[in-house]
């Protein structure tokens, strides 16, 4: 089901959205949204009801309060900006559950948005326990009527506000989750080649699955980020002070041997930007992957490198990126992320991001989001996608009503 098969019209419809953005207090208390690009990805299904008359009242979370108020992750600046983006003041309460939601759920007329606060608050959300979940579940459906899903960031989750409500309401995907689903499906299912996967960021171990997954459908396999030095030491290098997981090793050279069978390129790092501490002020040097100094560590990918990613992108008809290839929050060491970033957005490939810090590094770096043919928002959901993983908050909109 999808936004335009419910009647929303004088209908309350619950929307579940991701409003996870990161804030910052100044030292006068007033709260900054640095990043509102998920305020701004839930704009086109919330105005979509807007206009056809539903009562709007969205459910999200802002952090980890595990289970408890916390006035650092409330709503209330989020729903303000919601309010600003949609041209409309929206409404806000301080409460997830109770009568003083079901008060203002009341009042609310056709085209008004309703902001609950943060979810999370309420230790239910998150419950491991079913029945604690239910519970809120259930009294979120006292007064719902219809139940969207537009928050892709936490479909991977099984959560009171994902899955738990969405079996007790006539439910559709959201404009933001039904196009999320689509660019994924491009890229898994039939993808058009030569098919390249970006693969960056800290660790190993994090992208194991994908890799796994991932290794015997790809034309083309780029390493970048802290986990290429794993896989420059499976390779007998040495790498310093760089990050490196040596427990991991042994599963990468399995990993180097199964894309050697199955004809996929691996591209590594043959030079890397080193320094001498973990600082944007630390002395830094390039250096070939093969010679890295004792004591330094790499953090970023060199410029033959970046060139070598640029040219296996070049000819490219499908590309997936996740993750960073270097600390690209140090202007430092940021060019090799933007120099992939710039090579895929000039590419004639239908293009993909796997939200977390590759979307973040793409807003940062300036190299335009318009750019790209998909942006996702959510980084673990893309990564457990990309996995081949079934996820709990899409299958809950397959199941029959």
């Amino acid at each position: 089901m999808r936004l335009d098969d419910l009647d929303v019209a004088d209908r309350v419809v619950l929307v579940r959205s991701d409003l996870n953005v990161p804030l910052t207090t100044g030292d006068d208390g007033h709260v900054t949204i640095t990043d509102d690009g998920r305020i701004r990805a839930s704009v086109p299904t919330i105005a979509a009801l807007c206009s056809r008359g539903a009562k709007v009242v969205v459910a999200a979370h802002l952090g980890r309060p595990k289970g408890e108020p916390k006035p650092g992750l409330s709503l209330a600046p989020v729903a303000v900006r919601l309010g600003e983006l949609l041209g409309n003041p929206v409404r806000f309460v301080d409460a997830v559950s109770g009568p003083e939601v079901d008060s203002a759920v009341a009042a609310l007329t056709p085209g008004d948005v309703l902001v609950l606060q943060n979810v999370r608050f309420d230790a239910r959300e998150t419950s491991k326990d079913a029945s604690e979940r239910a519970a809120l579940a259930d009294e979120w459906a006292r007064w719902a009527e219809l139940y969207v899903s537009d928050g892709f960031g936490v479909v991977h989750r099984e959560q009171a506000s994902v899955t738990d409500i969405a079996r007790r309401l006539p439910r559709a995907a959201g404009i933001l989750v039904d196009k999320e689903m689509a660019s994924f499906a491009r890229v898994l299912s039939d993808p058009e080649r030569p098919y390249v996967v970006v693969l960056g960021g800290s660790k190993v171990s994090d992208k194991l699955a994908v890799l796994a997954n991932l290794v015997g459908h790809v034309d083309r396999l780029i390493i970048g980020g802290g986990m290429a030095f794993t896989f420059l030491a499976a390779q007998g290098l040495e790498v310093g002070n760089s990050l490196l997981e040596p427990d991991m090793i042994p599963t990468v050279r399995q990993i180097v041997a199964d894309a050697q069978k199955r004809g996929v390129e691996l591209l590594l790092p043959v030079d890397v930007v080193v320094a001498d501490a973990f600082a944007a002020d630390a002395e830094r040097a390039i250096v070939p992957a093969n010679a890295i100094p004792a004591g330094w560590m790499g953090l970023d990918i060199g410029p033959e490198t970046a060139a070598n990613y640029a040219a296996a992108l070049a000819d490219a008809r499908t590309v997936v990126w996740n993750g960073p290839m270097g600390v690209f929050e140090m202007a430092p060491f940021a060019d090799g992320t933007r120099a992939v970033a710039e090579a895929m957005a000039s590419s004639h490939a239908f293009t993909v991001v796997g939200g977390g810090d590759s979307a973040a590094a793409i807003r940062i770096l300036g190299v335009g989001e318009e750019r790209f043919d998909h942006i996702s928002t959510g980084g673990g959901a893309s990564l457990e996608l990309l996995e081949g993983r079934t996820l709990p908050g899409l299958a809950v909109l397959e199941e029959s009503a």
